[in-house]
């Protein structure tokens, strides 16, 4: 070695090493051994300050690595019970177990956003809580979000957009490559706040569902009134009321034939009969139809010889009947197994 050189620094049992420069050497050996860490999680000080800790460290020998592997496993064998240390973290480890309510207001006092990436929060969220946003901010942040979610969703939102506001966010898009990635984080962040900020409804569904839900499994006369007195002092919500609507008469529109077979199965047989028996009117006889004729003949043909041996039904075992047709219809609707159509689609 000339006179020139000098030796890289080395840590050593000599050397006292800080608890920051100790951390990073047990990060690194993690790291080569292939752990994915989640140091993203951490905050922006603690990953600076990790960085800069290892910026400093060269070589670390044999027996200080040994140490300092031991001190760290005595420390964690020492942890009894470990907890976020702030009120993000805790927010994000009690999510699911207390109240919306109570967390959107804990949220707004500590001035917190949602734990995680808020660009997986915001990817998450339905087009029509996202169309807002792209309404309301400018055609740049508008391109930046675009940019962030799937081609699918995108896609959605623009066609939701007024056209001149769609052709300047689609313009827009052509010059987010240059937004830095702090940007992009930063637009993230705002606007997860944002979403956080608007206050938790109370209820599940809209007043529109609601109202159906209700009106599903109501009396057929009762459902024809309220309807009646809904067109009369509001016809567009009761235009919108009608098309959520799901009762036995909207089988032979909504239906598809390939998905008759699959509630037919889960549908007691004297219940079915029964339906169908007193599918007498002439909308509910299209859904009989419907029914009996996307079905494997052998079991059309008996279940009407039943429905001729059942004879007439009396209104109130009709409807009770029609009622858990259309629960099994709903209840695989829900769990995914069928797709209703829309009241406006073809069934191709």
């Amino acid at each position: 070695m000339t006179g020139g050189d000098r030796a890289a620094p080395r840590a050593s049992r000599q050397t006292r090493l800080t608890r920051r420069e100790k951390a990073a050497i047990i990060v690194r050996l993690l790291v080569n051994g292939g752990a994915k860490l989640p140091l993203a999680e951490w905050s922006d000080r603690m990953q600076t300050d990790l960085t800069h800790a290892m910026g400093k460290l060269r070589m670390v020998d044999r027996d200080t690595l040994s140490e300092v592997i031991a001190e760290f496993e005595a420390e964690l064998d020492s942890v009894g019970l470990c907890f976020p240390g702030a009120m993000e973290g805790a927010l994000g480890l009690l999510d699911g177990h207390i109240s919306p309510l109570t967390a959107a207001r804990l949220r707004r006092e500590a001035g917190v956003a949602a734990k995680g990436d808020p660009w997986e929060r915001i990817s998450g969220l339905d087009a029509d809580k996202l169309l807002p946003v792209l309404e309301e901010e400018s055609v740049e942040v508008g391109a930046v979000v675009l940019a962030k979610l799937s081609t699918t969703k995108a896609a959605e939102l623009l066609g939701k957009l007024p056209g001149e506001k769609a052709r300047r966010i689609t313009h827009a898009m052509s010059r987010t490559g240059r937004v830095g990635p702090e940007t992009v984080a930063r637009i993230g962040i705002t606007l997860s706040a944002q979403f956080d900020a608007q206050p938790v409804t109370a209820f599940d569904g809209g007043p529109v569902e609601r109202v159906a839900a209700v009106l599903n499994f109501s009396p057929s006369g009762t459902r024809d009134d309220v309807l009646k007195g809904l067109e009369e002092d509001d016809a567009e919500f009761a235009e919108q009321v009608k098309k959520a609507i799901f009762t036995f008469l909207n089988i032979a529109d909504r239906l598809a034939a390939r998905d008759v077979p699959k509630i037919t199965r889960g549908i007691d047989q004297a219940v079915l009969v029964t339906a169908l028996a007193a599918a007498t009117s002439e909308e509910a006889a299209r859904s009989r139809d419907h029914i009996l004729n996307n079905m494997s003949k052998r079991m059309a043909d008996s279940l009407r010889e039943e429905m001729a041996e059942l004879g007439k039904v009396k209104d109130k075992e009709g409807e009770e009947a029609m009622t858990e047709v259309v629960a099994e219809i709903r209840r695989l609707e829900a769990d995914g197994e069928i797709i209703l159509l829309s009241p406006d689609d073809d069934e191709d």
